[in-house]
């Protein structure tokens, strides 16, 4: 965000100045968190169900911030100013959608149910072989994340990249509409957040928001097998550009396993094929892949800087990261999970080359969010890990449904501690394992015990 004076920065919130110097220079972008503020940032002060920053901002104006976005004020303004407005939140997301305005950018935005964040690193990635991209930070892609990725959109960079969540309906829309992509992608339709949604129609359609705005030249990208598209359709006027069918534009072939990570052939219609690999592993990430390399060539970016941008991306802590701790390959899966994402990390442990002696292990923690859903989706990983011939280790509440499907290469244990304390006892160098599961599973807990970063 350019710099902007208070008296600038309330004019365009429709907001009055409570207390301090109207000409204070807001020149270092927006703040959340005192614990992270910048002098000469804005400061917003943000409530949620169990904080309210608007007791801290006192103390933001005393560590030098610029000005302090307020819904109550109680203190004085020594320095900087105050604004008032009657939600913080709301104000953050006007500010944002206000500089986005001013942006004359390319922007691709997307959503799915799986394979968000890596579809972003991915994305950015191949977008940067050409211009200078933002990108969504991590996985801040909600409410309150989304504004503040595009207020860190500089009028120096030239494309961006913005992750948009959602866990209810109707959360989508109001994203896109401060986002204003002129490519959107959604990875999938899965079950993710089905508890809230109701029905995979539902989330389908809450999916498809992101492209309720894009007009008919502006083009929303889609795996080819999705089997919500014809519902899809009628929800846009956006071209729909397919990815990943015999017939698409860009699509794969050849695709392997090669030493923990996936490699395939990028085939873009009129131009030569060329050779990816992915820094991950797993067949389902050609997928997402192939959905970045789209946003690329509808860019004009040429098939060979596609491959290079997919194959140096740097993808998100906690989406099957692979790393070797005592010469036992882990595979950190642990940001979240649903049965999708589940079965597809099983998949690509299944994948993974170890020796006739060694052996390969999950260790799986609850999916959340499932509701009525949550029986029918356990019993499909657990059935999964069975087929795969994998060793299942389940840990904690809600995870024991897994266990009862899983057959008997398969030990529940009631806390964290106690499952890493079992595999602990049973690794040995060569073997494989994998993390995973909702973040209310904490899975990351058992991995640390184990294997110490």
């Amino acid at each position: 965000m350019k710099t902007l004076t208070a008296a600038q920065l309330a004019q365009i919130l429709g907001a009055t100045i409570l207390a301090g110097d109207a000409e204070a220079l807001a020149h270092a972008g927006v703040c959340t968190d005192t614990r992270r503020l910048v002098p000469g940032c804005v400061f917003f002060a943000l409530r949620g169900e169990n904080f309210d920053a608007n007791a801290f901002a006192p103390q933001a104006l005393a560590q030098g911030a610029a000005v302090v976005i307020v819904s109550e004020w109680n203190g004085e303004a020594k320095q900087g100013a105050v604004i008032l407005v009657p939600d913080t939140l709301l104000a953050l997301q006007q500010l944002a959608s206000w500089w986005r305005e001013q942006l004359r950018i390319h922007v691709v935005a997307l959503t799915g149910s799986n394979g968000k964040t890596s579809t972003k690193d991915f994305t950015a990635s191949v977008l940067s072989q050409k211009f200078p991209t933002c990108a969504t930070r991590g996985n801040l892609n909600n409410h309150i994340g989304l504004p503040l990725t595009v207020l860190e959109t500089t009028l120096e960079h030239a494309a961006a990249v913005y992750e948009m969540g959602m866990n209810h309906p109707g959360e989508i829309a109001p994203l896109a509409a401060i986002g204003k992509p002129g490519i959107a992608i959604i990875t999938n339709i899965g079950t993710s957040h089905i508890e809230f949604m109701g029905s995979r129609e539902g989330i389908a359609r809450e999916k498809a928001a992101i492209a309720a705005n894009l007009t008919a030249e502006q083009t929303l990208v889609i795996p080819h097998n999705c089997d919500f598209l014809d519902l899809i359709l009628t929800l846009t006027k956006a071209r729909i550009f397919t990815t990943g069918g015999a017939t698409d534009v860009v699509r794969a072939e050849n695709i392997r396993e090669d030493d923990g990570c996936a490699c395939f052939d990028l085939l873009i219609s009129g131009q030569a094929a060329v050779a990816v690999r992915l820094p991950v592993a797993g067949h389902h990430m050609v997928a997402n892949a192939l959905l970045a390399a789209a946003a690329g060539h509808l860019l004009g970016i040429p098939s060979e800087k596609i491959a290079i941008g997919l194959s140096q991306a740097t993808l998100t802590r906690g989406r099957l990261r692979r790393f070797v701790s005592q010469d036992v390959t882990v595979f950190d899966d642990t940001y979240n999970a649903n049965p999708e994402s589940m079965i597809a990390g099983l998949e690509t442990l299944a994948q993974f080359s170890v020796s006739p002696t060694n052996r390969r292990y999950a260790v799986l923690g609850r999916m959340a969010e499932l509701g009525d859903h949550a029986a029918e989706g356990a019993q499909r990983v657990g059935e999964k890990a069975a087929s795969l011939n994998l060793q299942l280790i389940t840990a904690g509440d809600g995870a024991e449904a897994i266990h009862a499907h899983a057959g008997q290469h398969s030990r529940h244990f009631a806390t964290r501690e106690e499952a890493a304390a079992y595999l602990q006892s049973i690794i040995t160098p060569g073997d494989a394992v994998l993390f995973k599961g909702s973040r209310t599973s904490a899975m990351e807990m058992v991995m640390k015990l184990v294997f110490p970063q």
